[in-house]
């Protein structure tokens, strides 16, 4: 299912490419039809002059574009300036279309010369998908990660190292080079159809700037944000609904359990160890369906806290309890071991 989503996904982006690239060539293109039909509009006003009237505008045109490949019909004419068409529009009109094909060939055929487009291709086909912005350590991570969940992300980066932008690309994850508080890269990722967008630069301000950027152009727009001061973090959270993640919580699969659709809680060290509060829905398609309460906390290495069913809560669910589709599960678990459980919960 993932290869065929991705398939089709290259197709949109290669049909979408295709037509930007004819946007580009829209001169030699406009040329040529202005050769074609201004061409074969003056052949047919000099043509009458001259006695050697055709049948209607039309004709000339179609005669002005045959002669482009040497192929045109009927007697040759008498008068000198119309048989200056028959030499000079060839040279103009192959020309033209040589230089402008040459060009277009080039560029179609090898898409690697023209990245940055290609990327804002492929980032235009997406849908209901992760924008993360700030492609550092903690970035990579998170994409990482959210492509283990099988999520779709697309990538905002100002100044993209080669080695991680090879790596997050080798994922199928688009990676656009621009800055992530200008509108028009914004666009480009697709933020007005995004579910999410997480920003991990290491600037609150610029992090905040972007939240509130990407908020106004789409209202729905699940934000998570890295701040680094507690105070603050709590302060946007309460204040504006965002997902402020702070340092002292920052863990990369936090940051993508919660763009997967899990409601986790701020990390809390126990014993060394650090535990997180999570909550998911249970998927009609995930592998959770059926399992037992004992099941899930042996295979996750959770521990189950609360369950419900039909709208009936149960604190302490008992072990053979089977879960079922649409079930509301919190578990409490290392961030790892959370991770693993919304993989399989996809």
């Amino acid at each position: 299912m993932n290869q065929s989503r991705s398939t089709l996904r290259h197709w949109r982006a290669a049909w979408r490419d295709t037509i930007l690239l004819v946007r580009d060539f829209r001169v030699p293109l406009l040329l040529f039809i202005l050769l074609i039909a201004g061409g074969g509009l003056l052949y047919y006003s000099l043509a009458e002059q001259a006695g050697e009237p055709l049948h209607s505008p039309v004709e000339a045109i179609y005669t002005v574009l045959s002669m482009v490949f040497l192929q045109a019909g009927g007697s040759f004419p008498n008068a000198g300036y119309l048989q200056i068409f028959f030499f000079i529009v060839p040279v103009l009109g192959i020309g033209i279309l040589a230089q402008g094909l040459a060009d277009f060939g080039v560029a179609f055929f090898n898409r690697k010369s023209r990245s940055k487009e290609w990327e804002m291709a492929v980032a235009s086909t997406f849908g209901n998908h992760t924008v993360l912005i700030g492609l550092g350590h903690l970035g990579f991570r998170v994409a990482e990660k959210l492509h283990e969940l099988n999520q779709d992300v697309v990538v905002i980066e100002v100044n993209p190292k080669d080695n991680l932008v090879a790596s997050v690309q080798s994922m199928n994850i688009p990676v656009l080079q621009g800055d992530g508080t200008r509108e028009d890269i914004l666009n480009a990722a697709a933020v007005r159809q995004a579910r999410c967008i997480i920003l991990c630069t290491q600037n609150d301000n610029l992090n905040l700037q972007m939240a509130v950027k990407a908020r106004s152009m789409n209202p729905r727009i699940q934000v998570i944000l890295r701040i680094f001061d507690d105070d603050f973090a709590a302060a946007l959270q309460k204040q504006f609904g965002f997902s402020a993640i702070s340092a002292t919580g920052m863990a990369a699969p936090v940051f993508a359990a919660i763009a997967a659709g899990m409601d986790i809680s701020q990390p809390i060290a126990v014993e060394g160890q650090s535990f997180s509060l999570a909550r998911l829905n249970v998927s009609p398609r995930s592998k959770l369906v059926n399992l037992s309460v004992n099941a899930v906390e042996q295979t996750y290495n959770v521990s189950v806290v609360l369950l419900r069913h039909d709208g009936a809560q149960d604190f302490h669910p008992p072990a053979e309890k089977r879960l079922a589709a649409n079930d509301v599960l919190a578990v409490l678990g290392g961030s790892e071991q959370i991770s693993r459980l919304a993989q399989d919960n996809r």
